[in-house]
């Protein structure tokens, strides 16, 4: 099963719903009930849904909330069972379907170790992780260095993925609204504030320094970070600022992908910003439905080359396909 004009179609940012946290989070993940009926089913109708709208492989993440919702101990034990029964769904069926790991931030070492046994023996492309760690610590705390240097070593990415902003910032920035627009709260701007924040302070945390080969994954065309790099990398370098070279360093490690934006002008933008390289093609099932992604990949004013790296190309460098 390909695209219409015959390019293999991967897409990496694709959810599923792992019943054991379903039960554990009383039932309250995923939205409505078409939505948690997809998240659920991991055989036939994500087959059949795939097939008909052309694409090849899902690279399979848990959709939010992910372990970082979770006590230390608590999390370490469901991200195990999570990562097991996925590799049971990959094995399953690998030729449809790749993944990435679920990890316990809450003990980054032991994230680490997770993230290696994932990788060592599961064959796992890398790991996504969900927003903030419980007690509201943002990925670029030194304390979960530890995580990014064993990703260095296994050469794979971390990719950071929304949810939930912090109980006080929902208070005073999205409260008053939430009644009329939930969807403000998380894809119609709450998530977009929260990963590029995340994204911007990882920048300037000095991890890349620390570790050169860190490779990060961002949705959603970046969370709108490149259509600001050069504004930001402008003011960070005005006097008082400690230096910074904010726009190379988010150039040079991460990548961006097509997830829930097909929007013509934002991806030229990503493109223009970033390289055609950097740019993975993704849908956000089933949270966006698939046809309308790849339809819209058919349509785009790029070169056949260009449409290949991005539906499978840049992905199978990255995950190593």
């Amino acid at each position: 099963m390909t695209s219409e004009n015959g390019t293999q179609v991967i897409a990496i940012e694709e959810h599923y719903l792992d019943p054991v946290i379903d039960e554990k989070v009383g039932g309250k993940a995923g939205g409505g009930p078409d939505i948690r009926k997809r998240l659920a089913d991991l055989t036939d109708l994500r087959v059949k849904e795939m097939d008909a709208a052309g694409i090849d492989i899902q690279v399979l993440s848990h959709c939010p909330p992910g372990a970082q919702a979770f006590g230390p101990e608590d999390a370490a034990v469901q991200a195990k069972g999570v990562n097991d029964r996925l590799n049971e769904t990959v094995l399953a069926n690998p030729e449809r379907f790749a993944a990435f790991a679920t990890m316990p931030t809450q003990d980054p070492r032991g994230a680490a170790d997770e993230l290696e046994r994932c990788v060592d023996k599961l064959g796992f492309k890398g790991a996504m992780i969900h927003g903030l760690t419980t007690g509201g610590l943002f990925f670029d705390d030194k304390r979960f260095w530890p995580i990014f240097e064993r990703a260095e070593q296994l050469d794979v990415p971390l990719y950071i993925h929304p949810a939930i902003p912090h109980p006080d910032v929902i208070k005073a920035y999205y409260e008053d609204y939430l009644d009329d627009f939930p969807g403000l709260l998380t894809a119609g701007w709450g998530f977009t504030v929260e990963t590029a924040t995340q994204g911007i302070r990882l920048v300037i945390s000095g991890v890349f320094d620390a570790h050169p080969g860190v490779n990060i994954i961002m949705g959603h065309l970046g969370e709108s970070l490149p259509f600001s790099l050069w504004r930001i990398n402008q003011a960070l370098s005005r006097d008082g600022n400690r230096p910074s070279a904010f726009r190379d360093t988010f150039c040079e490690h991460f990548y961006i992908t097509t997830s829930g934006n097909f929007s013509d002008p934002a991806l030229l933008c990503s493109i223009q910003e970033m390289g055609v390289d950097r740019i993975l093609f993704s849908v956000d099932y089933p949270f966006v439905a698939n046809p309308p992604g790849v339809k819209w990949m058919e349509g785009l004013s790029l070169s056949a080359e260009d449409k290949a790296k991005i539906l499978n190309g840049n992905a199978k460098r990255l995950l190593r396909m």
